[in-house]
């Protein structure tokens, strides 16, 4: 997209440009990472059922028109807000490790980090459970009408765009010498597609339709949703699976070939846990987040350092304001990296707790830090991964991260898209559906993991299976350390805004490590400004990568600030001269936002809706 000069105003009067208008109706809404599942999402709506429906359909929908991001055998966490609730719903759809995985297993096999791609980091595959779990307990459509728009596209194909294409072409060799299912599928004819042609994949369209016809025989409605739980954890899926992992020895960026851990008994009974959210007030408002085996409570920790600030009254695309967002962010995140996992003893209740943002926020200076400081807590000692502290790194051909693939290096993409970094590996990322009903239901799900760069294509399932299990760390006493059935610490975080108690905004961004710094800059526009959902969108945005890398080669860039080139030079100028590190990325290149949002105009609830420019890929649908 062209550079644009974008000048925003507050709700109370229009802004003079933005990409696309703040989308209002009465009816409902759905924003998404892509015109085909939005509009997927609102053909639900129309036929009378939920937003809980839509986002099970645009949800589908998503792992088969952006396969590089997402798929059938990836995760989804997803907050859920029936009209009238106190607060939302988590129905966690981020599978646990394999049984048979351990540090100890790992290391027998000469691995001293888990490979970012192959069958080594593979964890129980939580989409298909989450996103069947919210329709059989929320929903009102039945199984078939969920799936078909997916089985449509799956079958007559989708017009790929051009960054499909050209991650399709990243990875034709490793396809066609080592990952041969993988080329049976993206390279038809033996060619990669062109941007705008039509992709199919009759694996996943066959799959789902065998799926819809097993489980159409039971009686019930929510006996063929649960039909096709079975089908997936305790039958024919999980069984191929198992199979696959246990007999296909699977080239990764080890260098070396792996079979995996993951067997049909690790997917036999899984179901996705529901939980409360982890909440905190901020502006008047409350934000609610998944828990701390996401990343979740670090936007919260962030938002709480910042509430004792001037940043209410900075201007919203000034120095100022992205100096004080990048310190709390790099507190909040160096608190995530020395806390969070999927443990009990997370002490999230201090780490949360009023005095200890207090104490956080009082180590913000005028100028950048270039240190990594998680804090101390009282009788607690913190554990921080030992060679982040130290500065070592792991080896490279560890590859440690999103799906990697080695090949010659190109122009970093700061979106967080695929793309190729500076050690020249493709890397995938993640999705976003939000949705909102004429009823007053609110639901955000941030899908990921599948990615067809991640391993090879499972024959006659049509897909890849989830690299999550990356993110453990093998070091022992972390709370991310590698334990058998435990979840990764994800970088997925979708966010609910409850107003006056009663929901008001759903969203989410893929990004990784940038997912909470593109939604607290979305929220400091818009809670403090009062600038509407499109225009704090398409505002210039920014990122810091002083943070423990989630993702290969898990890399800590002190001090870096990567800022749009729209922002003014008085800013960037100013932002050097505190001490950050900075990096002019393109003018369009930080977020892909995706937000609906409610409210009430004399008893009447109004629906709102907006979604990321960047990309020209994102859109949402209202009425």
């Amino acid at each position: 997209m062209a550079s644009l000069h974008v000048r925003v105003g507050r709700a109370d009067r229009l802004s003079e440009f933005t990409t696309r208008p703040e989308l209002r109706g009465t009816f409902g809404a759905v924003s998404s990472t892509h015109w085909l599942a939005s509009s997927a999402g609102m053909a639900l709506l129309e036929a009378g059922h939920t937003a809980f429906d839509a986002a099970v359909a645009a949800g589908f929908v998503l792992q088969v028109v952006e396969p590089h991001l997402n798929g059938p055998g990836g995760e989804v966490p997803i907050m859920v807000t029936p009209a009238g609730a106190d607060e939302p719903v988590v129905i966690c759809g981020q599978g646990g490790s394999p049984r048979r995985a351990t540090p100890e297993a790992m290391r027998a096999l000469g691995i001293d980090a888990i490979p970012g791609t192959g069958l080594l980091p593979a964890c129980v595959p939580g989409a298909f459970g989450a996103w069947l779990t919210l329709l059989r307990d929320y929903g009102t459509a039945e199984l078939d009408e969920v799936l078909a728009p997916a089985i449509h596209y799956a079958e007559l194909g989708h017009p790929i765009v051009p960054r499909i294409a050209r991650t399709i072409e990243t990875m034709r060799d490793l396809f066609t010498t080592r990952w041969h299912s993988s080329a049976e599928v993206y390279l038809p004819g033996g060619s990669a597609p062109e941007a705008g042609r039509l992709l199919r994949n009759p694996q996943i369209a066959a799959l789902y339709r065998e799926i819809v016809r097993v489980a159409g025989t039971a009686e019930t409605r929510e006996q063929r949703i649960e039909a096709a739980l079975g089908y997936w954890y305790e039958g024919p899926v999980a069984e191929r699976i198992g199979a696959f992992c246990a007999n296909e020895a699977v080239w990764d960026v080890s260098g070396r070939h792996h079979r995996g851990f993951l067997d049909a008994d690790d997917l036999a009974g899984w179901r996705p846990a529901i939980e409360r959210p982890v909440s905190a007030s901020f502006a008047g408002h409350v934000i609610h987040k998944c828990g701390p085996w996401s990343q979740g409570p670090a936007l919260l920790q962030a938002l709480q350092i910042l509430e004792g600030t001037d940043v209410a009254s900075c201007e919203p695309a000034g120095e100022r304001v992205v100096h004080l967002a990048v310190e709390a962010s790099k507190l909040a995140l160096a608190d995530r990296d020395a806390w969070y996992g999927d443990d009990p003893h997370v002490p999230l209740e201090e780490l949360l707790d009023a005095d200890y943002a207090e104490r956080r926020r009082a180590l913000i200076g005028e100028s950048a830090s270039l240190e990594l400081r998680p804090g101390g807590l009282p009788d607690r000692p913190t554990r921080f991964p030992s060679w982040a502290g130290s500065g070592s790194r792991p080896s490279p051909q560890a590859g440690i991260g999103e799906p990697t693939a080695p090949r010659s290096p190109l122009a970093a993409d700061p979106a967080g898209e695929p793309r190729l970094d500076a050690s020249g590996t493709q890397r995938g990322d993640t999705c976003q559906v939000s949705a909102v009903d004429r009823f007053g239901n609110m639901v955000t799900a941030t899908p990921s993991g599948g990615w067809f760069q991640s391993s090879p294509v499972i024959p006659g399932l049509g897909f890849s299976l989830t690299t999550r299990g990356q993110m453990f760390w093998l070091e022992p006493g972390l709370a991310s350390s590698l334990r058998p059935g435990t979840r990764p610490r994800t970088t997925l975080t979708p966010t609910t805004v409850f107003r006056d108690g009663t929901p008001y905004l759903a969203l989410g961004t893929p990004g990784g490590d940038q997912q909470e710094q593109w939604q607290l800059l979305f929220l400091l526009r818009h809670l403090h400004h009062g600038i509407d959902l499109q225009a704090a969108i398409d505002m210039p945005a920014f990122h810091t990568d002083h943070l423990v890398s989630s993702f290969w080669p898990r890399e800590v860039a002190l001090g870096s600030v990567t800022v749009e080139g729209r922002f003014a030079p008085d800013a960037i100028d100013a932002l050097r001269r505190r001490g950050h590190e900075i990096t002019i990325a393109d003018p369009w290149s930080e977020g892909r936002l995706s937000v609906v949002g409610r409210r009430l105009d004399g008893g009447t609830q109004v629906v709102m809706a907006a979604a990321n420019p960047r990309g020209m890929q994102g859109y949402a649908v209202a009425r």
